[in-house]
């Protein structure tokens, strides 16, 4: 009896560590090799949050002429998973419904995605951000705007709300380099950026920053995308998201494709970039997001990017093949 135990320990001893047991991360109780989202919000507010888009009617200054017409060269002019025209309580409702079919989650956070959330009068932009703070399960606030729609009323606005519920301010960069924001019609220069950018950091209050990166954007090498990636783990943001540039129906991007002045990046190449850029950041920023979403009938390429969950489980892969995690290139790389 005691040699048939033995044996059953030294089998189990020998067993095949799984990835999850082998990961060296600390950020992590999975198999991902870097900060998630889903980490982070289970860890602050005690189980798994779930977003909820929300299109608040909101312009933008690159669409009503303030900077510019037309809105980035990608922008198809709305968001994914958010109706407009419905009410915002109603959009919350839906989303709700939605995402409780799929997962059990009774903690959400309300994301104003939809264009600019910061460029409306002050007294508009109050009542929105009231109304999602007051929503039932809300935990947090999620409010996408540009960092030169960042007034100090508006600073002064987030800084207040942010007192009632814990606040995460989604800043659109896409590139540190001047150049490609000439090209995609940004309407913005990198100073630009990091001037509101850091008026925000400054304002303090319960504020999560969070910067938005695109690779593939056109006019870019690899080399560009990375340093973009770099300077931004410079600038110590909460979180950041890493999104692979889209191909929408009826943007001046669709027309660049069709015309062949523009080749989006396949998988692979998207794959090993990624991994490369996660490995340059501080192991405390969250990576929120490490591929976007795109409306299934507005997509036109590439069309791998509607298996958003494999380009995830490649990226993890990639991580474990290298035996590397975020912020093992980081120059700080604070555990």
């Amino acid at each position: 009896m005691d040699n048939k135990f033995w044996v059953i320990g030294e089998i189990t001893a020998m067993k095949k560590q799984t990835q999850r047991e082998k990961n060296p991360f600390p950020y992590s109780d999975s198999n991902k090799r870097y900060h998630t989202f889903d980490y982070y919000m289970k860890k602050r507010f005690g189980g798994k949050c779930a977003k909820i888009s929300l299109d608040a009617g909101f312009s933008c200054p690159n669409i009503d002429g303030t900077k510019g017409k037309g809105g980035c060269i990608y922008c198809s002019g709305g968001s994914s998973g958010a109706k407009a025209g419905d009410t915002l309580s109603a959009q919350y409702k839906n989303g709700v419904r939605a995402v409780a079919s799929k997962w059990d989650v009774e903690r959400f956070v309300p994301y104003l995605q939809a264009h600019t959330n910061t460029y409306a009068p002050l007294e508009k932009l109050e009542e929105v951000y009231n109304t999602c703070a007051s929503f039932d399960g809300a935990v947090m606030l999620a409010v996408a705007t540009r960092a030169d729609c960042l007034s100090d009323d508006v600073v002064e606005l987030l800084l207040r709300t942010s007192k009632k519920i814990p606040l995460t301010v989604e800043l659109g960069l896409q590139s540190i380099h001047d150049e490609t924001a000439k090209r995609i019609n940004r309407g913005h220069s990198y100073k630009e950026f990091t001037d509101g950018y850091e008026k925000l950091r400054s304002a303090g209050g319960d504020i999560s920053l969070c910067i938005h990166l695109i690779n593939g954007l056109p006019g870019e090498d690899r080399n560009m995308m990375l340093e973009s990636a770099k300077t931004v783990a410079e600038l110590s943001p909460d979180m950041v998201k890493l999104h692979l540039l889209h191909i929408l129906k009826d943007t001046p991007l669709e027309k660049m494709y069709l015309s062949g002045a523009y080749v989006p990046m396949d998988k692979d190449e998207y794959v090993n970039l990624a991994a490369d850029q996660i490995e340059l950041f501080d192991p405390r920023t969250v990576i929120a997001r490490v591929t976007g979403d795109a409306p299934g009938d507005s997509l036109v390429a590439p069309l791998w990017c509607r298996r958003k969950t494999v380009v995830a489980n490649d990226i993890d892969k990639e991580l474990y093949r290298r035996n590397t995690w975020q912020g093992i290139n980081n120059r700080q790389n604070v555990p």
